[in-house]
């Protein structure tokens, strides 16, 4: 699975001369300007590197981004890949494949989502405790080696004590819920976020899902946080809009700044 991404592994490590990464992140919608808090080693757009689709969704520039956070090296993927675009679920992972290629053994996905838990306020992070995959599609669909992997330890949920009581202590809102994965990319109605909040989700996104399936199918540790952009279908008074998504992601930039390191220094 790993061979073919050799020669974009090679190249990103013979611009920055850094070894393994100790962390990636998938940065969500609005997400990607936290790259400008960190010592920035290079950047790589998908373009130079051989096997990266394309990415065309606004709020995802497309390129690789390695820095240093807390001492450690960080690639961050700024610009995912999405089944609403037409990809398949095996071509949604390729940055997930590709980390785990380079030797990375921890994840980071983000995302701009919807609150279905009304006590969640826009403008807040949900860490990732569980999730339901409503997509219709999973990475694993086809692989014929080992795919019946077990989901029941999925989130490195045991982080998230230690992470909310430092948060706290700097006034930032950390909650914990269940994220529903859509298809997309239209938005949900409101009787889908009904259906949706009876099934037990806190909030509601069009990614996400399927790299975490991956990335534990390839041994990594996983943990997700999803920005509570706006507050979901039926439960907005405002129309929801890709616009106003990335705008609210940006302002979500400061306080995901803060809780990365943060994150570092409790994750052995």
């Amino acid at each position: 699975m790993f061979t073919p991404w050799r020669n974009a592994v090679q190249k990103v490590r013979q611009k920055t001369g850094a070894a393994e990464p100790a962390l990636a992140v998938i940065l969500g919608s609005g997400l990607g300007d936290v790259v400008a808090n960190c010592e920035i080693l290079c950047r790589v757009g998908y373009h130079e590197l051989e096997g990266m689709p394309k990415t065309a969704v606004s709020g995802h520039k497309g390129e690789l981004v390695v820095g240093r956070v807390a001492g450690e090296i960080i690639w961050f993927f700024c610009g995912r890949f999405h089944l609403y675009e037409g990809y398949v679920a095996k071509e949604v992972v390729t940055p997930v494949v590709f980390a785990a290629a380079a030797g990375c053994r921890k994840m980071l996905l983000t995302n701009a989502a919807g609150a279905i838990n009304e006590t969640f306020r826009p403008g807040t992070f949900m860490w990732i405790a569980d999730h339901i995959n409503m997509m219709g599609d999973n990475p694993l669909r086809g692989v014929r080696k080992n795919p019946f992997i077990d989901l029941c330890h999925l989130y490195r949920n045991e982080l998230f004590p230690e992470l909310n009581r430092r948060l706290a202590a700097q006034s930032i809102d950390l909650n914990r819920g269940v994220l529903a994965g859509v298809l997309g990319p239209s938005y949900e109605t409101p009787a889908e976020i009904r259906a949706l909040r009876t099934l037990g989700a806190d909030a509601v996104s069009m990614s996400t899902i399927p790299e975490t399936i991956m990335a534990k199918y390839l041994g990594m540790e996983v943990a997700g946080l999803s920005f509570m952009a706006n507050a979901a279908a039926g439960l907005n008074k405002e129309a929801l809009d890709h616009v106003d998504i990335l705008e609210a992601g940006r302002a979500g930039v400061e306080q995901f700044s803060i809780i990365l390191p943060q994150l570092l220094e409790i994750w052995p």
